[in-house]
């Protein structure tokens, strides 16, 4: 146990700044991650096996929500199992930096993981809709369409404005974190999206959550274009 904790400690000096960060990510999904980093240092796991553990967490709960009902088991369950597949996306990138063992590839497999997962989250979301859910109107059916496209561009526009800047020299001094600005990007947040999960069951709930996350990637998605553009220019 003490040398877990030894570990677990030793950790916490691998993680990436908190700036722009939500609070989920933060004082929930990082802190997970940092626990089964720990676990996976001990059992001498490699960064890129903890990668592939996540999506086999990730994936099976993203196919039960497109072939399943929804019922309030299965709503614990997919919840649970995207926690879990979100906290060893955490895990792999912490893994690596405390064991310098930080690679190209490694990273390509974590953002295409990323985007699958990304994709995939609104594809079931719509397929769950069209079998299961009793719509106010078929217009509802584009919500997941919308979804994808506003968060499938935050993810590579961030990504891509990220390696332009370090390209250009043009990345920012690490900043203290904003307490604000991680209330404000709950919304937009992968973890908030996986507790939605938690009301599946109820169709009403889920719908209303569901949308207004929507509504905020879309907002936040203008903002991120406009603040990322402006930077590199």
């Amino acid at each position: 146990m003490s040398e877990f904790t030894d570990v677990f400690r030793r950790l916490s000096t691998a993680q990436k700044s908190s700036k722009g960060v939500s609070l989920y990510s933060r004082f929930v999904n990082r802190p997970a991650g940092r626990m089964f980093a720990a676990m996976a240092y001990r059992s001498n796991v490699t960064p890129n096996q903890v990668t592939v553990l996540g999506a086999f967490f990730t994936f099976p709960a993203l196919a039960a929500v497109a072939l399943l009902p929804p019922g309030p088991v299965m709503s614990v369950a997919v919840f649970a199992a995207l926690v879990v597949g979100f906290a060893l996306d955490a895990a792999d990138g912490q893994l690596a930096r405390s064991r310098k063992t930080e690679s190209a590839a490694g990273e390509w497999l974590d953002h295409v993981l990323d985007s699958a997962k990304i994709v995939g989250i609104h594809l079931v979301v719509l397929v769950s809709f069209y079998r299961f859910f009793d719509l106010p109107s078929d217009a509802f059916l584009l919500a997941p369409m919308v979804f994808q496209l506003a968060a499938v561009v935050i993810l590579f526009a961030g990504i891509l404005s990220d390696q332009l800047k370090r390209q250009t020299g043009r990345e920012a001094s690490p900043a203290a974190p904003s307490a604000l600005r991680s209330v404000l990007l709950l919304p937009v947040d992968y973890g908030t999206i996986c507790v939605s999960f938690l009301f599946l069951a109820s169709q009403d709930l889920f719908l209303g959550v569901y949308c207004t996350l929507l509504v905020a990637h879309v907002l936040f998605m203008g903002a991120f274009l406009v603040k990322w553009y402006h930077e590199l220019s």
